[in-house]
């Protein structure tokens, strides 16, 4: 069966291949730390849970509008008012099963072959495999370890031109941890208020944040009807398997991307949308809880990449993933990577499975225990230093 040319454009997410990887060595009989996978090892929090199975009793197996039930819309929308104090109606939101297809509608709705989209790099590989897919050219600001894993403003401007059509930031970032300050976020503004391009602002992991407020770009004069608003429920509720995402935007745009939403997905499950409307008006104690314990996991994964000979590790200011710096051990990232699994035991991503400027990193996801986490800590330690024996 031969397949269209446009699949030859088409990435993955190597997080998934490592995964499988990872689960072959378990079939054999080896333990595997998973510290590859984004996703939190808590259960999601037992009010969700019973509002989808009350749900489900009551009936909610029927298709429901392909933008998402009233309810969660009107939820979502009073939950973005309040967070990042701009005024949201229910009609600019968009509910989906997770929030890739947000990032795939946009992409379709607003770029033609040829368009550029600035996207950070390193970065989540979706962003440009999408934008390949949809025909566009990705155009890579480079996040610095030197700057905190933040991008040179000089250097982002420069690729602005006038076939810039979107614009993608990612804060808190996905995979350095890394988080945009407001005056970042002002230069970013600035160039879309000007020029007039849209931005996709995925902001996925805003609860996890350890230090300071977050700041969103929907908060700059002129932003409100430029941004594409991309959140969920997986990161800060523990739903990953649950597919509950949504996209906020300006009333023009919604209904064609509820028209993609119609010709792909019809909708997003009724019952989990009601588990969406507890988990935005229910008791958040458990994400408060969840993100006290990231923020020890993080102290412990840092201390203890950094005391690894050949590797140096930032601080990170939110989500739950670390990237440090392993250019001094001599080999690439991925080998290292396969190395650290087959000799360790730990799962563990390539840099470069986030961008050609995430070669001499890896990125470890500390979405999982404490005890997980000192024994990869040790085990990375020993495969270490027989390289460097």
């Amino acid at each position: 069966m031969k397949l269209a040319s446009r699949m030859n454009n088409l990435g993955t997410e190597t997080a998934f291949e490592v995964l499988v990887k990872a689960r072959a060595l378990e079939a054999q009989g080896r333990e595997i730390v998973h510290l590859e996978v984004g996703e939190p090892d808590f259960a999601t929090p037992e009010n969700i849970v019973n509002a989808a199975i009350d749900a489900l009793h009551k009936g909610a197996t029927k298709y429901t509008p392909s933008a998402g039930l009233n309810e969660l819309r009107e939820a979502i929308a009073k939950n973005v008012s309040v967070t990042r104090g701009v005024p949201v109606n229910p009609t600019q939101v968009v509910v989906t099963p997770g929030a890739k297809p947000i990032m795939f509608y946009v992409l379709l709705a607003l770029v033609d072959a040829g368009d550029e989209v600035l996207t950070p790099n390193p970065g989540f590989p979706i962003y440009e495999s999408m934008i390949r897919f949809t025909g566009g050219i990705p155009k890579f600001y480079r996040l610095r370890e030197e700057n905190q894993f933040r991008f040179d403003p000089a250097e982002f401007l420069s690729l602005v031109s006038a076939k810039t059509k979107l614009i993608i930031l990612n804060s808190p970032h996905n995979p350095t941890g890394g988080v945009l300050t407001e005056s970042d976020l002002a230069v970013i503004a600035r160039v879309a208020t000007e020029r007039d391009i849209p931005v996709l602002a995925d902001e996925i992991y805003w609860r996890i944040l350890y230090d300071g407020k977050h700041h969103s770009i929907l908060q700059f004069p002129g932003m409100l009807e430029r941004t594409i608003l991309l959140d969920g429920f997986s990161k800060t509720y523990a739903m990953t398997g649950w597919r509950l995402g949504f996209g906020v935007m300006n009333e023009t745009l919604a209904p064609h991307i509820t028209r993609l939403m119609t010709n792909s997905n019809s909708c997003t499950a009724a019952m989990i949308q009601w588990a969406g409307v507890e988990a935005l008006g229910g008791d958040q104690t458990a994400v408060a809880h969840m993100v006290e314990a990231f923020l020890g996991r993080r102290d412990a994964i840092v201390e203890g990449l950094n005391e690894i000979p050949g590797m140096r590790c930032q601080r990170p200011h939110g989500a739950f993933y670390v990237f440090p710096n392993v250019s001094q051990i001599g080999w690439s990232s991925r080998k290292l990577a396969d190395y650290i699994l087959n000799e360790a035991g730990v799962a563990c991503l390539s840099g470069t499975a986030f961008g050609e400027y995430g070669e001499g990193y890896l990125r470890f996801s500390y979405a999982n225990s404490l005890e997980n986490i000192r024994k990869a800590l040790e085990r990375i330690r020993a495969a270490v230093l027989k390289i460097q024996d």
